[in-house]
This record gives C-alpha cells, sequence and structure tokens, in this order.
C-alpha cells in the first residue's frame, strides 16, 4: 500500500522525484582556495585577470514611491519630491551597489561627481550579508 502512496504522491508532485535525487546527491568538494594560482610570491591576489571587466556606475539624487494615477498625471514642469534633502550627498552605486557618496561638481559644461565618503570594503561585505 506505501509503495502505490508513494507513486500517487510522486504523480500528483513532479518535484518530489527531482527532490529526492538533490537530498541523495554528494556535495561537490574544492580544493582549499589558499593556494591560488592568480596570488604573486608575496601572497598578494593578482587583480590583472578582472581589471577589464565592464561595470554599471550610477549616482542616485534619491528616491521616491508614486502610485500610478500620480504618475499618469506627470508632465512637463511637474516637481515630484524625492526623500533627500537638498545639497545632501548623492549615493554612488556599481552593479547596484553602494559603494560612495559624493556631491554634483561641473567640469567643462558636463556633470560630474566629487567623492566624498568611500564605504570600506568591510562595510560593503557587512551589509550584503
Amino acid at each position: 500500500m506505501s509503495d502505490e502512496t508513494d507513486n500517487l504522491e510522486a504523480e500528483e508532485d513532479p518535484w518530489a522525484e527531482a527532490m529526492d535525487e538533490q537530498a541523495d546527491a554528494e556535495t561537490a568538494g574544492f580544493d582549499n582556495l589558499e593556494n591560488d594560482a592568480n596570488a604573486d610570491a608575496d601572497g598578494e591576489v593578482n587583480l590583472d585577470v578582472i581589471l577589464d571587466v565592464p561595470v554599471e556606475i550610477s549616482m542616485e539624487i534619491g528616491r521616491t514611491k508614486i502610485n500610478i494615477r500620480n504618475l499618469l498625471k506627470l508632465n512637463q514642469g511637474s516637481v515630484v519630491e524625492l526623500d533627500r534633502l537638498a545639497g545632501e550627498a548623492m549615493d554612488v552605486l556599481i552593479n547596484g551597489t553602494l559603494i560612495a557618496h559624493g556631491e554634483v561638481v561641473v567640469v567643462n559644461d558636463k556633470f560630474g561627481i566629487r567623492l566624498t565618503d568611500v564605504i570600506s570594503p568591510a562595510e560593503r561585505i557587512s551589509k550584503l550579508k
């Protein structure tokens, strides 16, 4: 009777068999990464392999939430209130992760940002957890 019950459960839940296989699978093992091939004689990690990886950098003035009714009413000249005060530092994000704060500057008629506070790598890692 239990075999029939198991078969009915497997038919009702197509993922049951896959989950059972996953539970029985062995965990993949990885060698210790301390002897990294990208480390030089001093134990320093060689970053040359990632220096050409493109990342997206963006600056955020502020955010707000707005319902669709008010969004549809926006037109030229509308003002949207943001969650920041005038003169407050902007957020600098790389691939969506906050890495610094800065202020807007104008150089040769183009906007730029002067970094005023860079988030330490330890702080960035702690925010990911």
